[in-house]
């Protein structure tokens, strides 16, 4: 399974799906979120595959959310929110085959989705976790809450508040239990791969119950919070102009400009 944005490749009941748009830092636009929602809801047919493994291609990015150049049309109604990353997990497409994510550079904002669906992370040394939202009149909901279940309330509470002042480095991440296992830099997928070959080898029926039973314990609690979002993102949110406006104000990187420090 190919398309321009996501990449998949199936070995010895492991399939490795890649987000494949390094020149846009992973990024996701409606094309590439659709097509990794059918990725999942196939790959919940295929018995040839009994784990999957996610990660970003290029190295420098997993994933940093919804590509800010797409335009994703909103009903007139205020009762209504189209979030096209709704549907981006393994678990909203109803796949409860165990998914491991490969974390490899930025994973910020809208990869929380996909962080807060897999069963566990493993990353690199160098990768490094923060959330936009704030700096660019947002509020972070979807990606909090789901973050808020893997995390100290602490961390995601300076992690989503901070905006872009705020870098989690991978140790730091590793420390609170975001993070399951540290590789050396480039190598996370590989590891990843080779802790899902484990899980693939397991009696699938009882790993998917497992799978599910875990998410079962956390699944009311989330679902509660979720519920609000919506409102909270529609009263809380700046018009799309001034968030425009602030996302185009933003400082580049350079030596006058450095992002915030890792801790």
């Amino acid at each position: 399974m190919t398309s321009p944005g996501v990449r998949t490749e199936t070995a010895d009941g492991v399939a490795l799906v890649t987000l494949d748009r390094p020149d846009r830092h992973n990024a996701l636009d409606l094309a590439t979120a659709d097509e990794l929602a059918a990725i999942w809801r196939e790959l919940r047919f295929d018995d040839t595959v009994r784990a999957a493994v996610l990660t970003g291609a290029g190295g420098r990015a997993f994933c940093t959310g919804l590509d800010r150049s797409t335009d994703v049309p909103q009903p007139a109604s205020p009762f209504s929110l189209d979030d096209p990353l709704l549907r981006i997990g393994p678990k909203a497409n109803d796949l409860w085959k165990p998914v491991l994510a490969a974390v490899e550079g930025m994973a910020c904002g809208g990869a929380f989705y996909l962080l807060g669906e897999a069963e566990f992370l493993i990353a690199a040394e160098d990768a490094t976790f923060f959330d936009p939202h704030t700096t660019y009149g947002m509020v972070s909901a979807y990606e909090s809450i789901l973050m808020a279940q893997r995390m100290p309330h602490g961390e995601i509470a300076r992690l989503a508040l901070m905006g872009t002042a705020e870098r989690l480095g991978a140790r730091r991440a590793h420390a609170v239990g975001l993070v399951s296992e540290l590789t050396p830099p480039g190598a996370a997928a590989e590891t990843a791969l080779r802790r899902a070959a484990v899980l693939a080898a397991q009696p699938t029926e009882a790993v998917q119950g497992t799978v599910r039973a875990l998410w079962a314990a956390k699944e009311a609690t989330r679902a509660q919070a979720l519920a609000h979002a919506p409102q909270l993102i529609a009263l809380g949110n700046l018009p799309p102009e001034r968030q425009a406006a602030l996302f185009a104000a933003r400082p580049r990187t350079t030596t006058a400009a450095a992002p915030p420090p890792v801790r």
